[in-house]
């Protein structure tokens, strides 16, 4: 299973996202080594918490939602060019709408380019956008609010299996569900709706995100079919340590 460290940016600086409640998101706090003070840099330092990610945790890969264009804001560019820069596998989620941002952000060096729900302005799109830079390099997030699923016009949309079956028939290769109610809670995955989505897209690669406590929420979202999972606030309070980490990915 790959854990994925998850970077949110706003302003230029990662913030710790608690419960999807954005405009109250503080400055990450990168933990000091053995306590005796900071390693990697000042809080809210996004490149400081992807070292930390990688070196202190053994993270390969690295989740980045930009949550200035999400909210229709100026994007970070100078953010998102700097992580790139370290050479660490990124998935990208910076509010793309359709395919002609995904090729304008696919040209920045992101490994993967992630379309959300919140922001996508028509599922029908969806086939246009995974030819625009390939099926393959695209991941289609499923955010939801309480299980609900989050839509740009504020309306109702089709239920999440619905949604995730129709995500793989438009040629897209990865599914994220990411529950922002649950995000910096450690309340836990829905277990039952992933396994759901697992049987209407059984040919995607899963992720989870939102919730995750610890090493239990590991083995949970493995066994109802998810392939990987975005975790922040469990790995910077310390309860995932380097071990679960390797652990789970030993599994992949």
């Amino acid at each position: 299973m790959d854990v994925i460290g998850v970077i949110d940016l706003r302003g230029g600086r990662a913030v710790h996202a608690r419960g999807g409640v954005r405009h109250l998101y503080a400055p990450v706090r990168v933990p000091p080594e053995d306590g005796d003070g900071p390693r990697y840099g000042v809080d809210g330092d996004a490149i400081a918490l992807a070292r930390f990610y990688a070196e202190e945790l053994g993270i390969e890969e690295l989740y980045v939602a930009d949550l200035d264009a999400i909210a229709l804001r100026r994007p970070q560019y100078a953010s998102i060019d700097a992580l790139v820069a370290l050479g660490m596998p990124i998935w990208l989620d910076a509010g793309i709408a359709d395919a002609r941002e995904a090729r304008a952000m696919a040209r920045r060096g992101s490994s993967r380019i992630v379309v959300g729900s919140e922001t996508l302005r028509s599922m029908a799109s969806l086939g246009e956008l995974a030819l625009a830079v390939g099926g393959e390099r695209v991941a289609f997030s499923l955010d939801l609010r309480s299980g609900c699923v989050i839509a740009p016009d504020g309306k109702g949309a089709d239920p999440p299996e619905t949604i995730a079956a129709r995500v793989a028939d438009a040629g897209i290769r990865a599914l994220i569900v990411l529950d922002l109610a649950r995000v910096g809670t450690g309340s836990g995955l829905d277990i039952g709706l992933l396994s759901r989505i697992r049987a209407a897209a059984p040919g995607v690669a899963l992720l989870a995100g939102g919730g995750i406590a610890g090493p239990d929420d590991l083995r949970s979202a493995e066994e109802a079919g998810c392939d990987g999972v975005l975790v922040a606030s469990a790995l910077l309070d310390g309860r995932l340590a380097a071990a679960d980490v390797r652990h789970a990915m030993s599994r992949r």
